[in-house]
């Protein structure tokens, strides 16, 4: 008999918290400027960086080096992306406020595991009051690798000390679900707070 669902670990963007890094420049640059902005093709931009900062590249690290690839006027669009960072959070996730109330009330322990940096994952801390519901938050800048590194999620493990057997992963990205799951842990990809609760409920039985 498998045993019971004890521990439900999440991911921070994508399934508690909608982050858009472009509401940042909206208003501020023609769209043209915040598409080069975050071209997705450049291999020197916006995506490239962003995983620097998640394994613990400090901000003026990340706009000296940016700056060597872009000049200085491009280099200052990022530094006002920096500034202007909480405006990236666009509120949370439809429905998973309510669902961590919930899981928490119901005994299950709820923890987080996030590529991010600690000052952006307070900021959401401050506005999503429904975050510190999760008992610790392994942080990608405070361990300096991200997912879908295994050691992320052997860290994570270790810290909340959970059983794998019985705790599950969510997280938007496959490939992030497909390592926790090669950890031992019960591997959710998260669409929406619907399905996620029908997948919980059937776990827990």
């Amino acid at each position: 008999m498998a045993q019971p669902l004890t521990d439900i670990i999440f991911d921070c963007c994508g399934v508690l918290v909608d982050c858009n890094p472009r509401l940042t420049l909206e208003g501020l640059y023609p769209p043209g400027v915040v598409e080069m902005f975050f071209d997705p093709d450049d291999e020197w931009g916006f995506d490239y960086f962003n995983a620097m900062t998640d394994i613990g590249w400090s901000q003026e690290r990340v706009l000296a080096q940016y700056e060597l690839h872009h000049g200085p006027a491009v280099a200052w669009i990022h530094r006002m992306y920096f500034e202007r960072h909480k405006l990236a959070f666009a509120g949370m996730i439809p429905g998973m406020a309510k669902l961590l109330k919930e899981l928490h009330n119901s005994g299950k322990r709820l923890w987080g595991l996030t590529n991010f940096t600690t000052s952006y994952l307070q900021e959401a801390m401050e506005l999503y009051p429904e975050l510190h519901l999760l008992q610790d938050i392994v942080v990608s800048s405070e361990e300096g690798v991200r997912k879908p590194d295994a050691l992320i999620y052997q860290r994570a493990i270790g810290r909340f000390g959970v059983n794998p057997s019985t705790t599950a992963f969510v997280d938007d990205n496959q490939r992030n679900v497909q390592a926790a799951e090669r950890q031992g842990l019960m591997g959710i990809q998260f669409t929406d707070a619907v399905q996620l609760r029908s997948t919980l409920e059937r776990l827990i039985g």
